[in-house]
């Protein structure tokens, strides 16, 4: 498997680009600018995007998602519940500042549980709500790309819409119970392990 990871935009995100060795086959997760620099790392190491994975809308995961459209024809994969975010994302960036283009319409909407197939390789969706309604995980091989919901030590904000303090505490819960040995991916920040969260993460102290 080959995973390869970017800081993109004024926000520093963290863009996946994971790909299967035998097919070439790749997924682009969480594109949210430099759709230039993405491009070049998909290039290099000779890859077919099949899918570009939003593991939630906020504009700086989204950012890159129009220019990688229509440069790989990939499919757009979000969660349904996300939709309202999505549709929002271009407002949303103006308010911070951003000018982001339009956003194309998703070609998948997926929820809990379903299958994305790269080459050899399967994730499983987990719908993980909290940073936002329609958050969500990709699991599989022996790591898990957790987008805003899980952060090495911390956890994502639930001051914007459609955040939620109860569903993030489970979807946490939920992410603690994989494996300890799988290899934590983060949408900002340095990467982690399932262990290493158990016993260093704040955010269950908010609770005790």
């Amino acid at each position: 498997m080959i995973i390869r990871s970017l800081v993109v935009g004024p926000l520093q995100a963290n863009c996946f680009i994971i790909g299967d060795e035998k097919s070439r086959k790749a997924i682009v997760i969480d594109p949210g600018d430099e759709p230039d620099i993405i491009t070049k790392v998909v290039d290099k190491e000779r890859l077919t995007v099949e899918y570009i994975f939003c593991t939630h809308a906020h504009f700086d995961h989204v950012g890159a998602v129009p220019d990688l459209k229509k440069i790989s024809h990939a499919k757009i994969v979000l969660h349904r519940d996300e939709l309202e975010i999505y549709s929002a994302a271009k407002d949303m960036a103006a308010v911070w500042g951003y000018d982001l283009d339009p956003l194309p319409t998703p070609d998948l909407l997926v929820t809990d549980g379903e299958e994305i197939k790269i080459g050899s390789l399967t994730f499983t969706v987990l719908h993980t709500p909290g940073h936002s309604p329609g958050g969500m995980c990709l699991f599989g091989q022996g790591v898990v790309i957790t987008g805003d919901t899980l952060f090495a030590g911390a956890v994502g904000r639930t001051d914007f819409h459609g955040g939620d303090m109860k569903k993030l505490k489970q979807s946490f819960d939920r992410l603690m119970s994989l494996p300890p040995d799988t290899k934590v991916l983060t949408g900002h920040g340095p990467d982690s392990t399932i262990a290493r969260e158990r016993s260093e993460n704040f955010f269950p102290k908010l609770f005790t």
